[in-house]
């Protein structure tokens, strides 16, 4: 007799029904009595929380898993699981955008380019994993550090613990942006291109579709630069006063603790 055998449920609705429940639970029970201005925001951290860290150690995993992958090579199914994830996300925060934030074009352009780069990767070509998924991995490194600073900003007006957190947490997270948005990102992208245009995915990826993901990514690159530059003086005030203070001081510790100031100083 013939065993009947199901295919196995797709990730994606899986995975998009997780964010949406994680979305509404953020919405209406864990910021219900933040102010109705701040509540949506607040639930699109949380599911870019959810999202963000365990998409990066996930994308990591998936990477070293194969590590003779180049930027053409056929995805993996746990690339094509690290996708499908991320897909869900960004589904589910388009949604967000479009409910309650319509005008934001910005972000909606973000998210909609995104997914053309995440989808034709998962489900046209097939291929490229590799590449996207280190790029998924040095956007959302910053992530927890983030969203944390986005909340704590968002109430630091009215309440003294979010001031503070959101006092403490810049230093090391527009130092840790910058490295890793404003250098490491460029680099790789660079390594990228020159792979590319050289011909070596032409077999696989079809031209018109790695240009796409080459113009995606460098605009979005190229926004964090621009955000990057544009940051408020205060911030990199703070970045300073909070690495070059310590730094200086540890410096200073070694050098008296060595005894090097024991003579009086004439």
């Amino acid at each position: 007799m013939e065993t009947l055998t199901l295919a196995p449920f797709p990730n994606l609705p899986i995975f998009f029904t997780q964010f949406l429940i994680i979305y509404l639970i953020a919405h209406f029970i864990v910021f219900k009595k933040w102010p109705p201005k701040f509540r949506p925001e607040a639930a699109s951290c949380l599911i870019s929380l959810a999202h963000g860290t365990p998409a990066a150690f996930l994308a990591y995993r998936a990477i070293l898993s194969h590590p003779n992958s180049s930027f053409s090579s056929i995805n993996t199914d746990s690339q094509n699981t690290v996708l499908d994830y991320s897909i869900a996300y960004f589904l589910m925060d388009l949604v967000h955008y479009l409910v309650f934030y319509p005008s934001d074009m910005l972000f909606i352009g973000h998210h909609l380019a995104t997914l053309f780069v995440f989808v034709t990767c998962r489900y046209v070509v097939h291929h490229g994993a590799f590449a996207i998924l280190v790029l998924l991995v040095l956007a959302e490194v910053t992530s927890l550090c983030q969203n944390t600073w986005t909340l704590a900003r968002a109430r630091r007006d009215d309440s003294e613990f979010a001031a503070r957190v959101c006092e403490f947490l810049s230093p090391p997270f527009y130092t840790f942006y910058s490295v890793v948005r404003g250098l490491a990102g460029p680099v790789f992208m660079h390594k990228m291109i020159v792979f590319y245009f050289s011909g070596a995915a032409d077999d696989v990826i079809p031209r018109w579709i790695w240009v796409s993901w080459v113009v995606v990514v460098v605009m979005a690159i190229s926004q964090k630069c621009i955000e990057l530059l544009s940051l408020p003086f205060y911030a990199f005030y703070s970045a300073l006063r909070g690495l070059a203070g310590p730094v200086f001081m540890y410096k200073m510790i070694l050098f008296y603790l060595c005894g090097a100031a024991d003579d009086p100083i004439m």
